[in-house]
């Protein structure tokens, strides 16, 4: 199998490695994004810890927690979107475009954690004897964080769907926004009843909520990192694609995964007796893999029927 990016009608195989249009590097703009977000964030979080100390509330203090670990969170999605955009070199062949998705994981375990410890010490409050608490504190403050963490949320919202860390960072700052809503509303339900129990309260009912929503995201990331298909991308039809061009009889030890957050790879061989095809259906092959599939890294190698029968990749279950 022969790579190359330029015409040869003896070649076997053919390599292509243009990004694709629906699943490219995130746009430059959002390291201005990661930037802002970051910037805001820290801020929000030494305000939030501090009147949440003056004020005994639970909810402020958690969601402070919360805050900070998404700043931390913001500012490694940020260097894995620079190291992924780092060039191939050395034994990094693929550049470092993987480190991504490590990021990805570690920003859904992080949101995890930091959920799951605010969860325990609402119950933990819940059983215990109310502390007097300030409410118009708990309003403003959180009042506040509504609106940076919303606002903050929205410049990463354009670039959610095409990049796990851009989505990890939308849903990091949507929850955020999410936790200051419900803590806002308790601090005017305790305003209006005297009702301490619902700063706990409140704030356990949004970490379930968030837990729920950040599984999904662990589980895409893990996937990515055992080379599963991406979403979105269905095995089968991408086979019966290839198998449905001119000359091909047969397709085996066909792989499709993410080279990172945002691009995807396949390899396959396509069996043609008649011989290996000119460049034209190769270059219409990876042209319509990346229009229909999102599928920009490209590398098949044809194999005429002879060779289809030594090839000892030929078996799906053989990697």
């Amino acid at each position: 199998m022969l790579d190359h990016s330029h015409d040869h009608d003896d070649a076997r195989g053919v390599r292509f490695t243009r990004a694709t249009a629906g699943h490219g590097h995130a746009p430059a703009d959002f390291g201005r994004a990661f930037a802002i977000g970051i910037a805001l964030n820290a801020a929000y979080v030494i305000a939030e810890a501090s009147y949440g100390i003056v004020s005994h509330s639970l909810a402020l203090l958690a969601d402070a927690g919360h805050n900070l670990g998404d700043v931390l969170a913001l500012a490694a999605a940020w260097g894995a979107a620079i190291l992924g955009r780092r060039r191939p070199a050395g034994r990094y062949t693929y550049g470092l475009r993987g480190s991504t998705i490590l990021v990805a994981i570690g920003n859904a375990i992080l949101l995890l954690v930091i959920t799951g410890g605010i969860a325990w010490e609402a119950i933990r409050r819940l059983l215990q004897s109310p502390e007097p608490l300030s409410g118009l504190t708990i309003v403003i403050v959180a009042a506040a964080g509504v609106v940076i963490n919303g606002s903050t949320a929205l410049l990463f919202m354009a670039g959610r769907r095409g990049d796990l860390n851009i989505r990890a960072a939308f849903q990091h700052l949507a929850s955020d926004a999410a936790v200051a809503f419900g803590v806002a509303i308790a601090g005017v339900l305790i305003l209006m009843t005297g009702w301490i129990w619902l700063d706990p309260a409140i704030s356990l009912a949004i970490s379930v909520i968030v837990i729920a929503g950040t599984w999904s995201l662990l589980r895409e990331s893990v996937n990515l990192a055992l080379h599963a298909v991406p979403p979105g991308i269905e095995r089968e039809a991408v086979a019966g694609y290839l198998g449905s061009l001119p000359g091909i009889t047969a397709v085996h030890d066909l792989h499709i995964w993410g080279m990172s957050t945002t691009e995807t790879a396949l390899t396959a061989h396509l069996v043609r007796p008649e011989g290996v095809p000119n460049d034209a259906l190769l270059r219409r092959a990876q042209l319509e893999l990346q229009e229909r599939f999102g599928i920009g890294h490209v590398t098949l190698q044809v194999e005429t029927a002879d060779e289809a029968v030594i090839c000892r990749l030929a078996p799906d279950d053989i990697v």
